[in-house]
């Protein structure tokens, strides 16, 4: 920055947070600076006053708000900055409303609420702000309102004082209005007062609300929109006849959708939500409205529920979704991947069960998968539905395949509810050729399993690891039987061909984290973050540490296993010292 500062016109520094600030402070250098990003770093209101004072060309800013954030000790210049900013993203910690009182100009705001109920000290927190500090703008250029809150009853306590001013006088230009909250949210007098004053002044091209807003009420069918981009009715009660008649308006032509999320909305395919069972078929003429309506779709998530398709030809989910040839990232249900024909009346049993005598005990065998594509052709699996729907999606991207009673230890923007359902019938037969029909994905990036009941040896992951030479970030969870890791051999076999993974996640009881696992993740030299939470795991501390040694990329490594305290600080303190 001592050398070229004025001729660097966009700054990413998020997540620096190792940095002093005297480093941070050679920021001052960039005069030209038009963009940037300062989340993660530890900056006081005073260093960073005297920081904006002096990038007057500045348009775009990302910042922390922490504890201890005084905007009363911004200077006049920095406040002059701020009010020719148009774009800015701010986290808060703390309640408060940050530089935003000071953004007169803004076109674009990006909110994160990371704020505690409790502070350290135990301390129940208020989401009451200064009257003082209200002096917020009435936004007359905002284009984009997003908000995206952690859980806990202050973040939507604050955020409901943002939103208090939008209501008061909604800017004409609005076109996306974003809010992310996990759990309940509560409509109240305020929020509906902005609805409807959104639905009489603005036409949208986004929109995600908090399901509490939409569930019940006629919303949908005043808001206007314009060409929209982005839609989200996550964990709605949204039925399929409302989903086309609302959203689409009977097959009116979406083609500038390009993003829908449904996930969690368990009736979104089933004409009407009242009396369907989660075992009913879908409506195939719904999902076929949907694909033919907005078929430049790009994104699409259908997990978190029950997706079974009816036995009639042609009809099928999968094939119905292989029509959008432009699909980029797909989230889908277990139990909507899977064949109709075999799967629906039993389960899975036993293979080769013996009749109970006295003669002699029968040996049953692990069924067998092959380990790689030339043998699983002669094996016949790529007449399977999904097979057809992967082959079709060549240039897919993301992919999660997440099982619908599914539910994470450790959730993050999700409440923590422990959903102990098992599988539903048809999610039982869901395994190792499902998984190696994904290796068909060439450009796959993004991988989530979880919750496949059929996986037997894990051969499905070692043909990804061969064939998906792209993929960057892989999360397995709760894979097979639950009393043991049955895919541990497949999982280092295939880690060792995995030369772009950055990211691994795995969540798995009785995950053995020992030596030879570590010697195959050290083969991902680009990781840069682990995360393993397995309830009565082991890890070799020794492994570990010669895992760290390899792989120099590594910036986070969080192990939530079944080892002591102290094994746990020992290994923490010797990472740190190396």
């Amino acid at each position: 920055m001592r050398d070229i500062g004025k001729e660097i016109y966009q700054l990413n520094m998020a997540g620096c947070y190792w940095l002093p600030s005297s480093t941070i402070d050679h920021v001052i250098r960039c005069k030209n600076l038009v963009k940037l990003n300062l989340s993660g770093c530890h900056i006081t209101s005073l260093r960073l006053s005297k920081m904006l004072s002096a990038l007057q060309h500045l348009r775009s800013l990302a910042i922390d708000v922490n504890p201890g954030f005084d905007a009363s000790q911004l200077s006049s210049e920095c406040k002059a900055t701020l009010s020719r900013v148009s774009e800015l993203k701010q986290t808060l910690y703390t309640p408060s409303y940050g530089v935003v009182p000071c953004c007169t100009s803004l076109e674009k705001l990006l909110l994160y609420f990371e704020i505690l109920d409790r502070s350290r000290e135990g301390f129940m927190l208020s989401g009451q702000l200064m009257v003082g500090e209200s002096n917020v703008p009435h936004y007359q250029n905002l284009r984009v309102f997003y908000a995206r809150l952690a859980p806990g009853y202050v973040n939507q306590e604050v955020v409901r004082l943002y939103l208090a001013v939008l209501s008061d006088r909604t800017p004409e230009n609005l076109h996306a209005f974003l809010i992310s909250a996990p759990g309940s949210f509560a409509e109240t007098g305020a929020t509906k007062n902005l609805l409807d004053s959104m639905a009489r002044n603005v036409r949208l091209d986004a929109l995600q609300l908090p399901k509490a807003w939409i569930n019940g009420s006629g919303l949908l069918q005043h808001l206007k929109f314009n060409n929209p981009f982005y839609f989200s009715f996550s964990r709605c009660t949204l039925s399929g006849g409302h989903l086309i008649q609302r959203v689409i308006n009977g097959g009116k032509d979406l083609k500038s959708l390009t993003s829908l999320n449904l996930s969690g909305c368990v009736h979104c395919l089933a004409p009407e939500s009242l009396f369907r069972k989660a075992e009913d078929d879908i409506d195939s003429s719904i999902l076929e409205s949907l694909v033919v309506s907005c078929c430049n779709l790009r994104h699409l998530n259908l997990s978190a529920a029950h997706h079974h398709s009816s036995e009639s030809i042609g009809n099928h989910l999968c094939q119905l979704l292989s029509r959008l040839k432009h699909l980029l990232s797909l989230a889908l249900p277990v139990c909507s991947i899977t064949d109709v024909a075999a799967n629906v009346e039993k389960p899975p049993t036993q293979p080769n069960a013996a009749p109970q005598t006295f003669g002699k005990k029968v040996r049953v065998g692990i069924q067998t998968y092959p380990r790689n594509l030339t043998d699983q052709a002669n094996q016949k699996i790529e007449s399977s539905v999904f097979w057809t729907l992967m082959g079709s999606l060549r240039f897919l991207e993301t992919l999660e395949i997440i099982g619908s009673s599914f539910s994470s230890a450790m959730p993050r923007n999700e409440p923590a509810i422990r959903n102990s359902l098992p599988p539903c019938v048809r999610a039982q037969s869901v395994g190792d050729s499902e998984v190696a029909a994904i290796s068909q994905l060439t450009y796959l990036q993004s991988l989530t399993l979880a919750q496949l009941p059929n996986i037997i040896t894990g051969s499905g992951l070692v043909s990804i690891g061969l064939q998906c030479q792209h993929l960057r970030t892989l999360s397995l969870a709760n894979l097979g039987m639950m009393g043991k890791v049955v895919y541990m051999s497949a999982l280092m076999d295939m880690l060792k061909h995995c030369k772009c993974l950055r990211d691994l996640r795995l969540e798995q009881p009785y995950f053995s984290a020992g030596a030879q696992f570590f010697q195959a993740l050290s083969h991902c030299s680009s990781l840069q973050r682990l995360c393993i939470v397995s309830r009565s795991g082991t890890l070799q501390s020794d492994a570990v540490m010669s895992f760290m040694a390899s792989c120099l990329e590594v910036v986070m490594c969080h192990m939530f296993m079944g080892e002591s305290l102290t094994v746990c600080r020992n290994l923490q303190q010797s990472i740190v010292r190396r």
